[in-house]
């Protein structure tokens, strides 16, 4: 079922539209989930395009990491893949039509000339725009080449209503005859989105507000061509948290360095529907499902969406706690294969039942349970709990190890365990029984329940964890 435009009256196709000519970064993954977001609520079609007519800029491994990145967030596109290196003859048929038509036309004039014409008009007070000195040329310029193709801008007013700013009025005339190839088989962006929007009979462009300056020009090129023009949405800026232009790195930052450190694909997809969007209540933990539910472009914001990398780690870390621990222990394989961690499923499930509700990435599940797989080096100064004396710690900890001794395998709980650390407290700070077992166990400023890692641990591992503490102790 398509949901009829009220517009066009046809059913909604939108396009995610990328340049495989750098690394994929975080606002072009926003534009395509909003984009998706808004297909899948209204039963639309979402395609993916490529736009890789740079052929010097454009490079597979960027195409890669496009397709890499929409499929590890589960954003599906409909159909195959449009390529715009495939699509030449289209451009080409399209220029042609327009110069047939005098809509177009080959403009001879050189890069010095022109920065004459600009110089001249900005010395008249008139915008620097081209002068329309080629357009009027009743043949070709004889021993010239032409330099470029440009197309014929009427002056006219422009006016569009955008599904997020509402109405916006452009004066053509203050364009100038726009370039919209080189050659005839050379088109540059302008000319060549139009093409494939029209033919893809694309219903609705949802972009970024850097291209609002692009749509005039593209609004004049559609009705040359007669195609529909579409609707149109551009949605706010990703901003810095202190309301600055994303900083170059981040900005160029690859969008799969988030899956590497350990974000959950549903937590940035989460997340990147808030930059710009929100939903009627308060919530702000959504999965893909209400998501696609809840979506309506109208909930777009104008203003720019600040990027808070807090925020992030936060929404993910609650994504996490949603997990089970044998989902989590899927998720978490990478990383057990590259800290060549070697223990059971089931030991490893029950390392994540006492650390995920401190997770905030993948990531960071060494750090925190590191300890359960081999404790490293640590002073001995460390098992000392505030004050206590080093002879009082290896008395507590000769304790600790003689009451466990006597405990079988099979009653060996944290329940049970946290018993026997109580009551060997006895009138000592319950610090000084508890904390320097704590560090026996973890090697750690800060670890979970000693009890619960103990439980975690067994009988055996235990004394033989305390026996090394008791060592340290020993060479005084």
């Amino acid at each position: 079922r398509g949901v009829t435009n009220p517009g066009l009256k046809k059913p909604i196709r939108v396009r995610f539209a990328p340049s495989p000519t750098g690394k994929l970064h975080i606002g072009s993954v926003r534009s395509a989930l909003f984009n998706w977001l808004f297909a899948r609520h209204n039963a639309g079609k979402f395609f993916l395009r490529i736009e890789d007519t740079d052929k010097e800029r454009s490079k597979k491994e960027y195409e890669d990491e496009i397709i890499e990145g929409l499929k590890w967030l589960g954003i599906e596109w409909d159909g195959e893949i449009y390529r715009q290196s495939e699509r030449g003859k289209y451009y080409r048929k399209n220029l042609e039509k327009l110069l047939e038509e005098g809509r177009a036309y080959y403009c001879y004039c050189t890069k010095e000339e022109l920065e004459a014409q600009k110089e001249s008009m900005t010395a008249e007070g008139l915008p620097p725009k081209y002068s329309g000195h080629c357009r009027n040329l009743k043949k070709a310029l004889i021993g010239r080449e032409p330099e470029v193709i440009r197309f014929a801008v009427p002056e006219v007013e422009i006016e569009f209503k955008d599904l997020i700013r509402g109405t916006v009025k452009f004066d053509a005339g203050l364009l100038g005859d726009i370039v919209i190839a080189k050659d005839l088989d050379t088109p540059l962006y302008n000319f060549a989105v139009v093409v494939d929007d029209g033919m893809m009979e694309i219903t609705h462009v949802i972009r970024g507000e850097d291209h609002i300056s692009n749509t005039p020009k593209q609004i004049l090129i559609q009705r040359a061509l007669g195609f529909d023009v579409p609707i149109f949405a551009h949605v706010p800026l990703i901003l810095a948290p202190d309301r600055s232009k994303l900083s170059k790195r981040r900005a160029e930052a690859s969008f799969l360095d988030y899956r590497d450190r350990g974000y959950l694909p549903e937590a940035m997809v989460n997340f990147l529907a808030l930059l710009g969007w929100h939903s009627e209540g308060n919530e702000e933990i959504f999965s893909r499902q209400d998501l696609i539910k809840l979506f309506d472009i109208s909930r777009v914001q104008k203003s720019g969406a600040v990027f808070n990398e807090d925020k992030l780690a936060w929404l993910n870390s609650q994504h996490i706690r949603r997990l089970s621990q044998g989902e989590i222990f899927e998720r978490l394989q990478p990383w057990l294969e590259n800290w060549k961690i070697k223990a059971s499923r089931d030991f490893i499930q029950k390392v994540i039942s006492v650390v995920k509700d401190r997770m905030r990435t993948l990531g960071e599940f060494f750090e925190l349970a590191g300890f359960f797989f081999g404790v490293s080096e640590y002073d001995r100064a460390l098992l000392k709990w505030k004050g206590q004396a080093l002879p009082d710690v290896r008395i507590n900890l000769q304790k600790i190890l003689e009451a466990f001794q006597g405990l079988s395998v099979g009653d060996f709980t944290a329940a049970r365990i946290t018993v026997i650390l109580d009551g060997l407290v006895d009138g000592a700070k319950r610090g000084e029984v508890f904390w320097p077992f704590r560090v026996a166990l973890s090697g750690k400023l800060v670890s979970p329940d000693p009890a619960e890692i103990a439980e975690i641990l067994g009988k055996e591992e235990v004394l033989r964890r305390v026996k090394v503490a008791l060592d340290k102790l020993e060479r005084e």
